[in-house]
C-alpha cells in the first residue's frame, strides 16, 4: 500500500504536504498547463493588500549565486479586485486556495482579512507580517513580539477560518516571535520569508535593484530556513509550514524531519514549472522506500 500523504493545519485538510509559496505561482491559473493542481496540497496566491499597489520601480529582480533577490513590492490590484475578478476564476480549482494578506497598518490587515473571510471557497489566509508598519517608521511588524502580536490579535478577531502567520527570518529569536503569534490565536506559522540582501554591479558601481535591497530566496537560504523551522517546531504546539530553498523532494523531506507539517515551494517554480509534482512523487517514493505508512510518521522525526 502507498503511504498516506494527508496532513491537517488548523481546520485545513491537505491531501499532501506540498503547497506553493506566495508570489511564485501567480493565482495557480498560470501553471495549469504544467501542473495537475488537484495533486497539490494547496496554493498560496500572490500577496493581496487592501488597496491596489503598483510595486517598486524596475529593476526589481536579480540573480545571485544559488538564489535570487526580489523587491517586487507586493504589486497587486487590491482585495476588492481579487474578490470580484480573481475569486470567480479560482474558487473551483481542485485544491486549497490560500490568500496571502499584507498591509501597512493593523487596520489594513484586519479589513483585508475580513473581506476574504466572506469568500466561501477560500479556507485559509497566510498573514505576511514582514510588511513595513507605516506608523512606526517603516519597521516590519514581524520583527518584534509586540508588532507581531498586535497584527495577529486584530486579524484573529476579524477572521474565523484557518490563520497561518508567515514569519520573517530577519530577527534575533524567531521562536520568540512564533510563540507570540501562537498566543494570539494563530493556527499555524510558515517560515521563512526572504532574507534581506543586496546586489551590486561593479562595472557601473551601482546597486542593481531599484530600491537597493531585496529579499533573498532560493537554495542559498535553505540552511537558515531549516535551522529556524527546527527551532520553531520545538517552541510551539501549532503546525509549522516550512519553506526556503526547497528544490527537490529530498529538501522537502528534510523540512518535514525538522518538524514541518507541510512545505511551500517557491523559487524552484521559476526554474521548473512542474517541480511541485516531482516533489510530491519524491516524498511518496521516500516514504515507501523506508516503509512509512504515513507522512505524519516523519514529521519532527529527526534523530537527535
Amino acid at each position: 500500500m502507498m503511504a498516506d500523504l494527508s496532513v491537517i493545519i488548523g481546520g485545513l485538510a491537505l491531501r499532501n504536504p506540498v503547497m506553493t509559496a506566495s508570489g511564485t505561482f501567480g493565482y495557480g491559473l498560470e501553471f495549469e498547463d504544467f501542473v495537475d493542481l488537484s495533486q497539490l496540497g494547496g496554493i498560496v496566491v500572490k500577496g493581496t493588500t487592501l488597496k491596489p499597489r503598483e510595486g517598486n520601480p524596475y529593476p526589481r529582480m536579480a540573480e545571485t549565486a544559488s538564489g535570487m533577490l526580489n523587491c517586487v513590492g507586493l504589486q497587486n490590484k487590491g482585495v476588492d479586485y481579487f474578490c470580484e475578478h480573481i475569486y470567480p476564476q479560482v474558487k473551483n480549482l481542485p485544491t486549497n486556495v490560500i490568500v496571502n494578506v499584507s498591509g501597512s497598518t493593523i487596520d489594513d490587515y484586519a479589513e483585508t482579512a475580513s473581506r476574504i473571510a466572506e469568500l466561501e471557497c477560500i479556507p485559509a489566509i497566510e498573514l505576511n507580517i514582514s510588511c513595513p508598519n507605516v506608523r512606526q517608521g517603516g519597521m516590519a511588524f514581524g520583527v518584534t513580539c509586540e508588532g507581531a502580536s498586535s497584527v495577529v490579535k486584530a486579524v484573529r478577531k476579524a477572521y474565523p477560518k484557518t490563520l497561518i502567520v508567515k514569519l520573517s527570518p530577519n530577527v534575533t529569536d524567531i521562536a520568540e516571535i512564533a510563540r507570540a503569534v501562537e498566543s494570539e490565536g494563530a493556527d499555524s506559522v510558515s517560515l521563512i520569508n526572504t532574507l534581506m540582501g543586496m546586489a551590486i554591479d561593479a562595472e557601473k558601481r551601482k546597486r542593481i535593484l531599484s530600491i537597493g535591497t531585496g529579499g533573498l530566496s532560493g537554495p542559498a537560504v535553505k540552511p537558515v530556513a531549516l535551522r529556524m523551522v527546527y527551532q520553531v517546531a520545538r517552541a510551539v504546539k501549532i503546525p509549522v509550514v516550512g519553506l526556503g530553498g526547497i528544490m527537490t523532494a529530498v529538501d522537502a523531506v528534510e523540512f518535514l524531519l525538522a518538524g514541518a507539517t507541510a512545505v511551500e515551494i517557491g523559487t524552484a517554480n521559476f526554474i521548473d514549472p512542474s517541480v511541485t509534482m516531482k516533489i510530491v512523487r519524491g516524498i511518496k517514493e521516500y516514504l515507501d522506500r523506508h516503509g512509512f505508512q504515513s507522512v505524519r510518521d516523519i514529521i519532527g522525526a529527526l534523530e537527535e
